[in-house]
């Protein structure tokens, strides 16, 4: 099982705040900050799962990289929140909140790429 993840991030301040917007949607909550790291976790969970890292300079993640980052959510609303947020908030659209057949008929999930081209999906399965 894996217990968190974390990416890194060139602008840890930008990000921070990109992300406590984007999460809030899966009822995240930034629980950590220092320095160099800020952790998000899920509201009644014991600790952070989800960390961004300062990597000032870092290059952008390219598109081709073959990474990404899913996130489990309880509806398609928060799915399509989580979307919404992120496109105000200047992500990049890499697969807009619907169903992907190609995974299973329930599989409902969206799929952006943060200003560092870190790729997150968000999924959940709807009722058939």
């Amino acid at each position: 099982m894996i217990d968190h993840i974390s990416i890194g991030v060139s602008d840890l301040k930008a990000s921070t705040a990109f992300y406590k917007e984007v999460l809030a949607a899966l009822d995240y909550e930034l629980r950590d900050e220092r320095p160099l790291t800020s952790g998000f976790g899920r509201r009644g969970k014991p600790h952070s799962e989800f960390w961004l890292n300062a990597r000032p300079g870092m290059a952008k993640v390219p598109a081709d990289s073959g990474t990404h980052i899913c996130l489990r959510t309880k509806s398609a609303e928060a799915v399509k929140a989580f979307y919404e947020a992120a496109m105000k908030l200047g992500a990049i659209d890499d697969g807009a909140p619907g169903i992907r057949s190609h995974y299973s008929e329930n599989y409902y999930a969206a799929f952006i790429r943060d200003f560092d081209g870190n790729k997150i999906e968000v999924v959940t399965f709807v009722a058939l």
